[in-house]
């Protein structure tokens, strides 16, 4: 029997069943027992440009509990490779097999896809990506989708506060040229002009390039103080590298999105010094006890790092890992209300998180509103610097 004749809510690894068997255990077992197993499509690119996000979510949700506030939940997880069209053939696919919640993807221009697919679906969706577009401005299509990482703002207004206390008066970017990218510029656009900063630069690169010398080039002929690259995983370490072959002296800034161990690698001692805003649970041990996220991070990390190995930590991994805290709240909200599979349970399912409070996670402290699907604060983010391949913790928000 191929996948497209199981029905939902069955999982045929997880029953152990052979392909002669199957037509027997179907008759076997009543549909409300069918019934009662909750179905969430996870889309991640576990290849591709992004795949070091992709691999930290899956291996984080790889790790989840077979029940989550006491209901079996079935995790369907597939790779989209880094594509937008992938993502969308991955939800729109979630869909037809009327999943009762669909994860993903890791980066910005793949949730974005993401939140197009399921629109007038009726069927919620917790994002990955970083971009405050995901979930604003608040409309009709939007208020079915959540997300477990920190808006840009965050980071950006993180950034901006750091410059400013170091004297930084002058900013060349160089980012993405997609969604994540243009999303980061708006925001220290607005950052900086609030602190009266200039931006006296922009250039913008593709995470398939191999060479960024010109955009280098012309960035630093303007000879800004400070610059900052925003890009996501290994490609974001290029920048910086090729900044530090041309003599650069001054402050280079990354984004959250770089916040990876293969980032650390490819750039080598060339992000030596570089400062970059991080979800907290990356420096967990450097926290003050009473941060919020510690107690949750101290047991997070340890475990992800027993089975994926030492200094294996993300923030990919750790905000993939928050939606189990989400769904445990969420999920006994809307079983009273309704069984899975159904158009009430997952209407039940959006609304109980979207009432989610007080909630600490790896990410933060989730507090959602109607106007907020993100509902994290400050405290999400910290300032770290680079010191020979570690993250060292050099501010929290104040």
């Amino acid at each position: 029997m191929d996948s497209g004749s199981r029905l939902p809510g069955i999982s045929w690894a997880r029953l152990g069943v052979a392909g002669g068997l199957a037509g027997a255990l179907l008759v076997a077992l009543p549909v409300q027992v069918l019934a009662q197993v909750v179905q969430v499509g996870v889309t991640v690119p576990t290849t591709g440009p992004a795949a070091i996000l992709g691999i930290g979510a899956r291996n984080a949700i790889s790790l989840f509990p077979r029940k989550i506030g006491g209901m079996e939940v079935e995790f369907k997880i597939v790779d989209d490779a880094s594509d937008t069209t992938n993502t969308v053939k991955n939800v729109k696919m979630f869909i037809d097999q009327k999943v009762d919640l669909v994860v993903g993807s890791s980066t910005s221009p793949q949730s974005l896809a993401a939140v197009e697919a399921v629109s007038g679906t009726e069927t919620p969706l917790i994002a990955l990506g970083a971009s405050a577009r995901i979930v604003k401005p608040m409309d009709d299509k939007k208020k079915w989708v959540f997300k477990t990482s920190a808006n840009d703002s965050l980071m950006a207004s993180a950034i901006v506060s750091h410059m400013v206390a170091h004297g930084v008066k002058t900013i060349g970017f160089i980012g993405f040229n997609d969604a994540y990218g243009e999303s980061w510029l708006t925001e220290m656009k607005d950052f900086a002009e609030r602190n009266k900063l200039n931006i006296v630069s922009v250039e913008r690169f593709n995470p398939k390039d191999t060479s960024v010398t010109a955009q280098v080039l012309r960035v630093t002929t303007a000879k800004p103080d400070a610059i900052i690259v925003a890009g996501s995983g290994t490609p974001a370490a290029m920048p910086q590298v090729a900044l530090k072959e041309r003599g650069y002296k001054g402050r280079i800034y990354q984004t959250h999105g770089a916040a990876t161990e293969d980032f650390l690698r490819v750039g080598g001692k060339a992000l030596n010094g570089g400062y970059l805003p991080v979800g907290p649970n990356l420096v967990w041990e450097q926290l003050p006890e009473n941060y919020p996220t510690k107690a949750i991070s101290a047991r997070f990390v340890p475990q992800y790092e027993s089975k994926f190995g030492k200094n294996s930590r993300s923030n990919f991994a750790a905000q993939a890992y928050d939606v189990l805290f989400l769904l445990e709240r969420a999920l006994p909200e809307a079983a009273r209300k309704a069984k899975p599979g159904t158009r009430e349970f997952r209407v039940a399912l959006r609304d109980a998180l979207e009432n989610v409070k007080g909630l600490a996670g790896n990410a933060g402290v989730f507090n959602m509103t109607p106007e907020d699907h993100s509902g994290l604060d400050e405290r999400a983010r910290v300032i770290v610097r680079i010191e020979d391949g570690k993250w060292v913790l050099d501010s929290t928000p104040q």
